[in-house]
């Protein structure tokens, strides 16, 4: 029997997502998203407050980067969903991180985090229940040390981390337990 736990967001797994933008003075910011999700081959929806430093910034230079957060770099990624740019001028430089500019948009790629989707802003969708900044992706890149022999992204090298909503945790993906497009292949008969 299942227990009422009310009015919750129960989805999991949450990405761990950080979205970088240069302000008008080309400083980098960078914010924790944990509400943001892949909404087309090649756009990706963020559902964060239009008042972030970070949204601010997209705003007006119309570009951002979206990295995977990884268990190597759990802690500065912590610390950027804690601290606000708006009140912490310095939140960027006081990780040590490096940033350079992307090659294909106007935002700042962390060399830390091991996987990149540099975006153009292409729509910022508000309406009385949503704020939402969707971005075209124009290049995703990654890490050598995370590709498989075929080029392809491995999960279980990513290390990609997960929020979990009910606990407050940080978790990371990478058991494969079944295949997409073929675990349900037997009903189809």
């Amino acid at each position: 029997m299942k227990k009422n736990l009310g009015a919750f967001p129960a989805v999991y797994p949450m990405p761990v997502l950080m979205v970088a933008a240069y302000d008008e003075a080309g400083k980098v910011n960078v914010m924790n998203a944990a509400w943001g999700m892949i909404c087309g081959m090649d756009k990706i929806a963020l559902f964060i407050d239009e008042d972030h430093k970070t949204t601010q910034n997209i705003l007006k230079t119309k570009a951002f980067t979206v990295s995977l957060a990884d268990r190597a770099h759990m802690d500065v990624a912590d610390f950027f969903g804690i601290a606000t740019g708006n009140k912490m001028s310095d939140k960027f430089e006081r990780t040590g991180y490096t940033a350079v500019k992307s090659g294909f948009v106007n935002a700042p790629v962390v060399e830390e985090f091991p996987l990149v989707m540099e975006c153009e802003l292409a729509e910022v969708v508000q309406t009385e229940n949503m704020y939402a900044i969707v971005g075209k992706i124009v290049n995703t890149a990654a890490e050598e040390k995370v590709l498989d022999e075929k080029g392809k992204v491995d999960p279980t090298k990513l290390e990609a981390l997960i929020f979990d909503q009910f606990r407050h945790g940080y978790y990371v993906s990478g058991e494969q337990v079944g295949k997409a497009w073929n675990a349900g292949a037997g009903l189809m008969k």
